[in-house]
């Protein structure tokens, strides 16, 4: 995991990292294919992280609106390996950005829906107001996730809302495995070395530049060079061989969690091509 924001400032707290969520708008021309102008609407600011603010593609205008943010961003704490938390209530609150990064509005919690840090590393809260309320008030629409597999090559920009900071690289490749410390993370994204991220970017959503939508949460980096400690993560293939990488950062895919929810936003870890830990 990034070192805690705390660890960036004084050096003195506990890992955490926050970060921040980018958003798309879109730049229409029926005459070529869709491209998106990163910026920072719809992505949140946390005590020490960032996040943003998503929907799926069935998600509805009238459904509670949702944020993700890396499991290791949780209010209570890492996730121990294996655990897989649903359900829990929760008051946290958000920083809701605009496209220039500023702060417009304060997002609360009601319910920790979904988090692990077992597989991959994310964090789903539910919102006491809808999308449509958010955007009736704000002007602010929800970034969504993309629910196919992402594509080695692509464009893609981390936006830290924390930091009021964007990070443009192509996604270099995946890693069958990656491993750093007593936490184990499956097909992550590896970004190319443009994208030095650092502590509190943990929790950004990680922006295919042209489609706009979300492909990954941007969770982790080689430091020191390491192998496989904390803030070290090593990349393990299908053979056991591990590789360490120096200055790397990472990302977890998240095509694979909108199959987990169904009508109303509501958490189904037993719905067909539902592949998220479960409890």
């Amino acid at each position: 995991m990034k070192k805690p924001l705390g660890a960036v400032v004084t050096a003195l707290v506990l890992a955490g990292a926050g970060a921040a969520p980018a958003v798309a708008a879109p730049v229409k021309d029926s005459a070529a294919p869709t491209l998106r102008a990163v910026n920072f609407a719809g992505t949140v600011s946390l005590s020490n992280c960032s996040g943003s603010v998503i929907r799926f593609p069935n998600s509805a205008d009238t459904d509670p609106a949702l944020v993700m943010t890396n499991g290791h961003c949780l209010e209570t704490g890492f996730p121990s390996p294996g655990e897989v938390i649903t359900g829990q209530s929760s008051s946290r609150s958000f920083g809701l950005l605009n496209s220039s990064g500023s702060r417009i509005a304060t997002l609360r919690a009601n319910q920790v829906v979904y988090s692990t840090m077992t597989d991959t590393d994310v964090t789903i809260y539910r919102l006491t107001t809808t999308y449509s309320a958010i955007r009736s008030s704000y002007g602010i629409s929800p970034l969504t996730l993309q629910d196919t597999h992402p594509t080695a090559g692509t464009a893609i920009t981390v936006v830290s809302g924390y930091w009021k900071r964007t990070y443009a690289c192509n996604i270099d490749g995946f890693v069958y495995r990656l491993k750093e410390g007593d936490w184990t993370w499956k097909d992550s994204v590896r970004y190319t070395s443009a994208c030095q991220t650092i502590g509190g970017t943990s929790g950004s959503p990680v922006i295919d530049n042209a489609t706009g939508k979300v492909v990954a949460v941007n969770n982790t980096g080689n430091e020191d060079g390491e192998r496989c400690t904390e803030n070290n993560p090593c990349e393990v293939d299908a053979s056991g061989n591990v590789t360490v990488r120096q200055g790397i950062n990472y990302a977890e895919e998240t095509y694979q969690i909108p199959a987990c929810f169904t009508t109303g936003n509501k958490l189904n870890l037993s719905a067909s091509g539902c592949t998220l830990p479960k409890p």
